[in-house]
């Protein structure tokens, strides 16, 4: 499970210091009553974060969790709605909250007629439509709205022979759950430089995302 993976490219995050909605009110900018209040402003901030990503770069992270297909059985659950996992080469990656390079309509965003690929150079105007006529949104999981991977990514995490989790502040639910359901009796990690609390039967992994897929790797040579 990944989070906050892509800080080391340049992408802010959500709830550090210099997160995301320290300096913007997420009521207003990710939530359906936000936006129907004010769309343009709400159309404003994502245009801005997928304008973002064209000037980014997958990390050693990133990089180095693709490696890892050449001996694993590979599956990302990320937080993250950039699409970095997939330009770094990653094959099967499940977006929890949403896609940036996606658009969706504003009257059903799960229709799967309306959602489609977007470029990022292309802002999302007011009046743009969906295929059934409403207004084009971001495909983003909202605040409020039903986390549609939740039972996929359940699905693999009780599967999953080795269980992972890199960047996560594991306060962000229901993904945050998600740890619950990793296997007693499997190798679990957590790459996590700052978190205070480390859940049970996960061996802590003390730096950042790009350091610690390295020390993780020397981890897993050793099982």
């Amino acid at each position: 499970m990944v989070a906050g993976i892509s800080a080391e490219s340049g992408l802010a995050t959500f709830r550090d210091d210099n997160g995301l909605w320290k300096n913007n009110d997420a009521e207003k900018l990710a939530s359906v009553a936000g936006f129907e209040e004010n769309p343009q402003a709400v159309l404003d901030f994502y245009n801005y974060r997928r304008k973002q990503l064209l000037g980014v770069e997958p990390n050693h992270a990133h990089k180095m969790l693709v490696e890892l297909e050449k001996w694993y059985d590979v599956t990302i659950l990320t937080q993250n709605v950039d699409n970095l996992h997939e330009r770094a080469g990653s094959t099967h990656v499940i977006h929890l909250h949403g896609e940036l390079t996606k658009v969706t309509s504003s009257k059903d965003r799960l229709n799967p007629c309306c959602i489609k690929d977007y470029p990022l150079d292309k802002p999302i105007c007011l009046g743009d439509k969906a295929e059934d006529g409403s207004q084009l949104r971001p495909f983003i999981v909202w605040f409020g709205e039903y986390v549609y991977a939740m039972e996929v990514a359940m699905d693999y995490v009780k599967e999953a022979d080795i269980f992972v989790v890199i960047g996560t502040s594991l306060t962000v639910h229901p993904a945050a759950n998600l740890v619950d359901y990793a296997h007693s009796k499997v190798p679990k990690f957590i790459i996590a430089p700052n978190s205070k609390e480390v859940p049970n039967g996960f061996v802590r992994i003390k730096e950042s995302a790009t350091k610690g897929v390295d020390k993780l790797i020397k981890e897993l040579i050793m099982l």
